[in-house]
């Protein structure tokens, strides 16, 4: 068990100071998210890049001397490892040496909690790791006798051998894993399916990871998903139904935070959850209007969704924590950067009432208002009305009885027989 983290970044394009800076402090919320001390951190350009360290090798002692001056058990980089370059640092360190990406599978590990989420993480762990088997077993190379016995290539082939049999057990488990994805996939679109008969519209809620995406969702349902203030709090999704104000339900998905430079293989490994965001009707994309970076957030939200293939959806952008911001003047810069955006908090429900109403426009084209004209005789069809619509008034005459709804599209067809206007005649 790590405790005390020292953070590295280095960069190579004097242009990239600033975003690398800016990463560099989202490390260090990664990492406490882990819970792991950061006692130092070394932020440094490198005017080339080496194969070995990243940087040259004079750079490379002095950053393990400020590890071990501080007594790190851990160094942790910001940049992406090659696995060579990895266990280079570990042998010059002597020390632990992790990267963002094994930061990030480290957090998603602790975090994940149903079957669907903990195979993800799995896969992603897998994947990770195997490349970065090739020299765990090197020590094994060292058995036996003497040069004299003739016996090196066989010490070696000890090694060798179970590396073999570890990368053969590893591809096994992920291709188990992939085929337990592959289930799980299949019993989400049985689901879907289900939820398409019904007709019901519905919505992904998106964004950076500790934007309010948990809160929001628990606002405008009354759900008690965990809402915390940490980067991925939530792994698991949720979906909830709502009523909107104009008398359709909504089905709301909560899903995983993004977050910049997201290891490709987590985009992969967690497909399954994110094509909810690809099979929505639309996205409510949360931006937390508190954060200096928020346009850096907004950017790396809109690039994962053109990744999953859900870059052309509908968005309604809300910015969120609205109530954290008092600048009045940067509230009016960010209504022109983003237009057609609305504040809100999803903390003390500040315009959620707006958010709504932008939902009723988004899917307008879904819903009708109708009169109808049903005979009391076809209960079924009133069950129907009452159970997929939403009912305005309902009155009598004769044995008929005349209703007044919201009617979603997907049932106006099986209506429309006892559908009227004031001068028709419904049939019965």
């Amino acid at each position: 068990m790590v405790e005390r983290a020292m953070l590295v970044s280095i960069y190579f394009d004097p242009r990239e100071e600033d975003e690398a800076a800016s990463l560099l402090e989202e490390l260090h919320e990664l990492v406490e998210t882990l819970g792991i001390g950061i006692v130092h951190s070394v932020f440094y350009r490198s005017r080339d890049m080496h194969k070995q360290y990243l940087c040259g090798t004079g750079k490379a002692q002095e950053i393990v001397d400020l590890a071990h001056a501080y007594e790190c058990d851990v160094i942790i980089f910001d940049n992406g490892l090659a696995p060579a370059q990895q266990r280079s640092w570990e042998k010059l360190a002597n020390i632990a040496v992790i990267d963002r990406e094994e930061v990030i599978l480290d957090i998603f590990n602790k975090r994940a909690h149903t079957r669907e989420a903990r195979i993800q993480v799995d896969l992603a762990r897998m994947q990770y790791a195997l490349p970065r088997m090739a020299r765990m077993w090197g020590h094994l190379d060292r058995e036996g006798g003497g040069g004299s016995s003739g016996g090196g290539a066989a010490n070696r082939g000890m090694g060798e051998k179970q590396i073999e049999v570890d990368r053969r057990l590893a591809h096994t488990r992920i291709d188990r894993l992939k085929r337990e994805l592959e289930d799980v996939r299949s019993q989400r679109k049985t689901q879907r399916k289900e939820r398409e008969k019904l007709g019901t519209a519905h919505a992904a809620i998106v964004g950076y990871t500790n934007s309010g995406k948990s809160t929001l969702l628990n606002q405008l349902s009354g759900a008690e998903v965990l809402a915390k203030d940490m980067l991925f709090a939530t792994l698991d999704t949720t979906t909830r139904r709502i009523d909107l104000p104009d008398g359709q339900p909504l089905l709301l998905t909560d899903t995983v935070g993004f977050v910049r430079n997201l290891p490709h293989r987590l985009v992969e490994a967690f497909k399954a959850t994110l094509e909810e965001a690809v099979l929505a009707d639309f996205l409510i994309h949360v931006l937390d209007c508190s954060s200096p970076e928020i346009d850096r957030l907004y950017d790396t939200t809109l690039e994962v969704l053109e990744e999953l293939g859900a870059g052309d959806k509908k968005i309604i952008t809300i910015l969120n924590k609205s109530d954290l911001l008092h600048d009045p003047v940067q509230r009016l810069l960010l209504e022109n950067r983003y237009p057609g955006a609305i504040f809100t908090s999803a903390a003390s429900g500040e315009n959620l009432d707006g958010l709504l109403q932008l939902c009723c426009e988004a899917l307008a084209d879904r819903i009708c208002k109708q009169s109808y004209r049903i005979p009391q005789t076809r209960g079924d069809v009133l069950n129907l009305l009452h159970r997929d619509a939403k009912v305005i008034s309902t009155d009598y005459e004769d044995n008929d009885v005349l209703v007044e709804a919201i009617v979603p599209a997907s049932i106006a067809g099986k209506l429309q027989a006892f559908a009227t206007n004031d001068s028709s005649v419904p049939q019965s």
